[in-house]
């Protein structure tokens, strides 16, 4: 396993709709780190795959120089090209046993897991964590449909790698996570769509300690 459990106690996820321009956008991601998250996802959904190729790779840069690690969304190419800690992808993505093959046994492979037996299977094919969601309603992923808390310790109980909930996690919502064996939450709007994302990051990662 090529991660620990507490990197994930606060994992910032990325989202462009919260931020004006790229500069604005890694400024948000510096700001998540200075306010305690460990690890952070780039996510872009439109975007053109040269101009993502190219924020990968400051992306990489910042976090390296920041101590964060860096995970890209979905994308195996972008990833190794960029020299990322690693990628995550979902149950309609890139199945994770080739996404271990083609990144190779040093980086961090995370999935999306919504049952026991996704969870299963992906740890099988070489997984290092779980997101496991959505945890509550997010406007982040609108058709992405709440779990029980109940699925959610089954997904834990089912894996020895550590699982992160994801999906509409905020400060009023988190503990109600609590005693799930959450290793942490994985937050976008909650920290990149708020005035002061350092000062929500901070507040965040207070609460996830208590998982």
């Amino acid at each position: 396993m090529n991660i620990r459990r507490e990197d994930l106690r606060l994992y910032a996820v990325t989202d462009r709709a919260w931020a004006a321009d790229e500069a604005e956008l890694f400024r948000q991601i510096e700001a998540a780190v200075r306010g305690g998250a460990r690890m952070v996802q780039l996510r872009e959904k439109r975007i053109d795959p040269g101009a993502f190729l190219e924020e990968a790779g400051r992306f990489v840069r910042l976090c390296r120089r920041l101590g964060a690690l860096s995970i890209i969304n979905d994308s195996v190419e972008a990833a190794l090209k960029a020299g990322a800690d690693g990628v995550h992808v979902g149950q309609s993505d890139l199945e994770a046993g080739r996404a271990r093959a083609l990144l190779g046994p040093g980086k961090i492979v995370g999935v999306s897991a919504h049952s026991p037996e996704e969870a299963v299977r992906a740890q099988a094919a070489g997984a290092d964590y779980l997101g496991c969601g959505a945890a509550f309603a997010t406007g982040s992923k609108p058709d992405a449909k709440p779990i029980s808390r109940e699925t959610i310790r089954a997904v834990t109980a089912a894996v020895e790698i550590p699982v992160v909930a994801i999906g509409g996690v905020n400060q009023e919502n988190i503990l109600k996570l609590k005693g799930l064996g959450l290793a942490g939450a994985a937050v976008i709007s909650s920290i990149f769509g708020q005035p002061d994302p350092e000062q929500a990051a901070r507040e965040l990662r207070a609460l996830a300690e208590q998982l």
